[in-house]
Formats: structure tokens, C-alpha cells, sequence
């Protein structure tokens, strides 16, 4: 293959947009070109705005050329990635199938800082790729590289039974999510939010209840709550939310949140309630997303942009003002 030049938009100090330019040479063995049709916009990635990186991950596109030892896809098939980018396959978490845990990951923002999803062209090992199901649209497909697939994990990995009560903190870019596969997984769904204008929607979602939050010291929800998923930018009330969790019940952060996390600690301790940390899925449980999402016809609530400088900047300029509904795609030109 020709060393190909194609178009990145990377980050910079100050949070400056930079559109350039990055080479691949010809593909390794188990190697994908993919021409990048739509691109998620993520939470994660106003944390990267600043540095000197190609920015974006949750990617979607077509694929163009392949390795001569790629088996998994051929070329015009639409492929997509999330946050892990490789791992070392031979430690106990990767023979277990839990790779995104490996010691040795590289994952976005620490490797492979010219690749992004954010960008014409990306090049990516097969083996770390994901088919679109064609029940899924290019562009509700690429929140679900990220986003959606993180929910998801959080709710299977950790057993969530479809006679759980799972509350839902937020209604936005995860939280809509959330909401959409706790319901079609079959559990009673608890929404809050500090918006009581989100009722009608959450309510479409798959809520079942709806509870606004602002300027309340108490919760009165009746039966308590098996699962929380924090999805809100900022922590909550903690004290109010223990107050509605069942003895042996999990909550789960799941947005990334600077500073520390403080807890009253009786609480935990008396109704052994356990905080798990749940980041993107491994392998296996994103492919198993993906058909879960294709048949229950999960589908984000996006607004999209063009995979420009101009669009990317409006883009995380809205999504950091809180101003985007709920999730931001670019699309390329012609895409």
C-alpha cells in the first residue's frame, strides 16, 4: 500500500482545535484502513481537548484496505472502536476476557496519540474492530463505541437481574442510555434528574418512575433501589441517594469526575453497599452490545456535525456548556 496522508483534528494547550495531518505506511499483517464516516462526541474527550493528541473514540467508518492476514472484515464492510486500542492477550485478564483491565492496554489518551476517530482515515488492528449490525445507523452507531457500550457493561457485567429496581441519576448523554437498556433488559427503572422537563421523555425512554431532584433534601420512592447508576457529571447527594439503596445493592460512577470520592461511610457499611468502578467493556460484552442494541432498537438521541474544525469546536463548545441533546456526532462530508 502507498503511504496515505490523511486529515486529523488534534487538541492543544489552550484547548485549541488543530486541523493536520498524519502518514500511515503500508498495513501490518493484522492491520485495517478505515475511512471514518461518523465520530461520537464523548465527555472524555473535553478532557483531551488540551493535549497534543488526535482526538475522538467512538468511531465508525468504512473499511477501505486490509492485511494480508486480516480475517474478520473485508473491504466496504462498516467497522467501528471504542477506547481500547490493544492489549498484550497472554496476562490473566486478557485469557479471561476482561482485556480492558490488561496492565499492558493501550487505550486513548495514553497510546496511539495519532489515531483518532476525529479524523478522514484511521488505522486500527482488526481484532479490536467492531461489525455495525445493519439494524444500526452509522451515526447512532458511533455513541455506542463509547457511551452506550460503558452502560451496558456496568448493567451486565455485574449481574443486573431483570427484577431489579435500577436508578438512574441524570438524563443526558449516558443517562439516556441507561434508561433505554435497564427497561429492555426488563428491570423497573427509577429516573432523577434535576430537570423535571425531562419527565415526559424519560418516561419514553423506559422509565417507569420519575423523580426531580432539585432542591430536595429527602427521597421518598417507596421499594429502594438494587442498582444506581450516577450519571451526571458532578456527584451527587450522596447521603440522599444512600438513603433509597437496599442492603447488598452496587452503585455505580460512571462519568469521569475530577477531585476526590467521599462517601459517608456507616451507610456502606451497615447495608454492605458496594461502589463499582465500571469503565468501556471489554471485547466480548461491546459485540454483545451491539446485538443487544440491534434488536431491542436502542437508539441515542443525537445531534449531529460536521467532521470539521469548525464543526468539532461548536461541537465541544456546546457539549461543555451542557447545550447538546444528548449525544454530538460529526459526520464527514459525504459520509
Amino acid at each position: 500500500m502507498p503511504t496515505l496522508e490523511f486529515t486529523v483534528y488534534k487538541g492543544s494547550e489552550g484547548g485549541k482545535i488543530i486541523e493536520g495531518t498524519s502518514v500511515a505506511n503500508a498495513l501490518a499483517p493484522n492491520e485495517v484502513l478505515i475511512k471514518i464516516t461518523h465520530a461520537g462526541l464523548c465527555g472524555t474527550d473535553l478532557h483531551y481537548r488540551g493535549q497534543d493528541m488526535v482526538l475522538g473514540h467512538e468511531g465508525v467508518g468504512v473499511v477501505q484496505q486490509i492485511g494480508t492476514q486480516v480475517t474478520h472484515f473485508k473491504v466496504g464492510d462498516r467497522a467501528g472502536w471504542g477506547y481500547l486500542h490493544e492489549s498484550c492477550m497472554n496476562c490473566e485478564n486478557c485469557l479471561t476476557g476482561d482485556e480492558i483491565l490488561c496492565p499492558e492496554r493501550h487505550m486513548y489518551g495514553t497510546h496511539e496519540h495519532d489515531r483518532g476517530a476525529f479524523a478522514s482515515h484511521a488505522v486500527w488492528n482488526e481484532s479490536y474492530l467492531f461489525h455495525i449490525p445493519d439494524e444500526i445507523s452509522s451515526s447512532d452507531a458511533a455513541p455506542m463505541m463509547c457511551g452506550g457500550a460503558t452502560v451496558f457493561n456496568a448493567l451486565e457485567k455485574y449481574g443486573v437481574r431483570d427484577t431489579d429496581r435500577v436508578g438512574v441519576v441524570g438524563v443526558g448523554g449516558l443517562g439516556h442510555f441507561a434508561i433505554q437498556i435497564a427497561a429492555k433488559m426488563g428491570c423497573e427503572v427509577v429516573v432523577f434528574s434535576s430537570m423535571e422537563s425531562k419527565k415526559e421523555e424519560a418516561i419514553r425512554l423506559g422509565a417507569t418512575e420519575f423523580y426531580p431532584i432539585k432542591g430536595a433534601k429527602e427521597l421518598k420512592i417507596g421499594k429502594l433501589l438494587n442498582q444506581l447508576l450516577v450519571t451526571t457529571s458532578q456527584q451527587p447527594d450522596w447521603d440522599m441517594y444512600l438513603s433509597i439503596m437496599a442492603p447488598g445493592s452496587t452503585i455505580f460512577p460512571l462519568t469521569v469526575s475530577e477531585g476526590e470520592l467521599k462517601l459517608p461511610y456507616e451507610p456502606i457499611l451497615v447495608n454492605a453497599i458496594r461502589v463499582q468502578g465500571c469503565i468501556c467493556p471489554s471485547r466480548a460484552i461491546h459485540m454483545k452490545f451491539l446485538r443487544f442494541a440491534a434488536f431491542h432498537k436502542i437508539k441515542p438521541v443525537t445531534q449531529e456535525f460536521p467532521l470539521t474544525k469548525k464543526g468539532i469546536e461548536e461541537a465541544m463548545d456546546r457539549l461543555d456548556k451542557g447545550d447538546i441533546k444528548y449525544r454530538a456526532v460529526l459526520v464527514a462530508d459525504k459520509a
